[in-house]
């Protein structure tokens, strides 16, 4: 989610912490994340985007800096845009 500062054109963007918490940020989440399904991804990932194409996503979408701030809020890898550390993931490997 971004907002424009009054005044000073400036975007501030919400992330959510490690803590799940959300915090206001000068710079863009890395990551996207649905906060009802746990899960996260990249920006570019072609299943969050046909959801939000769809509509209804977006008003549970949430932001992360980083995969571990959003490993540590409790949210899983996506099997689409990172199979990889999804793989890890659900083979028990989550750090």
């Amino acid at each position: 989610m971004a907002t424009t500062v009054a005044g000073r054109g400036t975007r501030r963007y919400t992330l959510l912490g490690a803590d799940g918490r959300p915090y206001p940020s000068d710079t863009p989440g890395a990551l996207g994340g649905h906060r009802p399904g746990r899960l996260y991804g990249r920006l570019d990932c072609p299943s969050a985007l046909r959801a939000v194409a769809r509509g209804g996503y977006v008003r549970h979408r949430v932001f992360f800096a980083d995969e571990p701030t959003a490993r540590a809020a409790g949210y899983r890898p996506c099997a689409v845009c990172l199979p990889e550390c999804y793989r890890s993931w659900r083979t028990g490997a989550r750090r």
